[in-house]
């Protein structure tokens, strides 16, 4: 467990933390008002917008990783509905009003990553207008092949991007 991104001090009572045995594993703990401090999970949503044989993605305008590519996508606020979170990220970051039509992937962590669990869904534009808003720059449409595609942002994007790819129909 990285001491960097563990909590040094209880979120309640401010008293400096230890480590502790509880529930199978070691966990942060406040000997002052006799607390387990849990460490939460931060989940992301995106959407991998198909149309016309092709998935929109999005350029970074901002770090980390700024300048690469990913599909629309941003944290969960904790009183959201994921897909929720997924049709309102691509709408602040695209203007496309999107419909979601499936569930693609469940990624787990990523190293240095900001969020521990990304949840990637199928979606189709159903209204706006195509333009690059919030926090990116371009916005752009982009065929399967792995030779077209620009530089990607994370590991979830690679990985939903090959599964999205593999099930795609093959032409013959």
């Amino acid at each position: 467990m990285s001491r960097i991104l563990e909590l040094n001090y209880c979120p309640r009572c401010g008293h400096a933390l230890e480590d502790r045995e509880a529930f199978g594993r070691v966990r942060r703990f406040c000997p002052a008002c006799d607390r387990i401090v849990f460490r939460d999970l931060k989940v992301a949503a995106g959407v991998l917008v198909e149309h016309e044989g092709q998935v929109l993605l999005v350029r970074r305008a901002v770090n980390p990783r700024k300048g690469t590519w990913s599909f629309p996508a941003g944290f969960v606020e904790f009183d959201e509905d994921p897909a929720e979170a997924a049709v309102r990220e691509c709408r602040e970051e695209t203007g496309l009003e999107v419909e979601i039509t499936g569930l693609l992937d469940v990624i787990g962590p990523e190293p240095d990553g900001a969020a521990s669990i990304v949840i990637v869904y199928r979606a189709r534009p159903v209204g706006g207008e195509l333009q690059a808003a919030d926090d990116v720059d371009r916005a752009a449409f982009f065929a399967p092949g792995e030779d077209v595609l620009p530089p990607l942002a994370f590991r979830a994007t690679r990985v939903a991007l090959d599964k999205w790819r593999d099930s795609q129909p093959r032409r013959v």
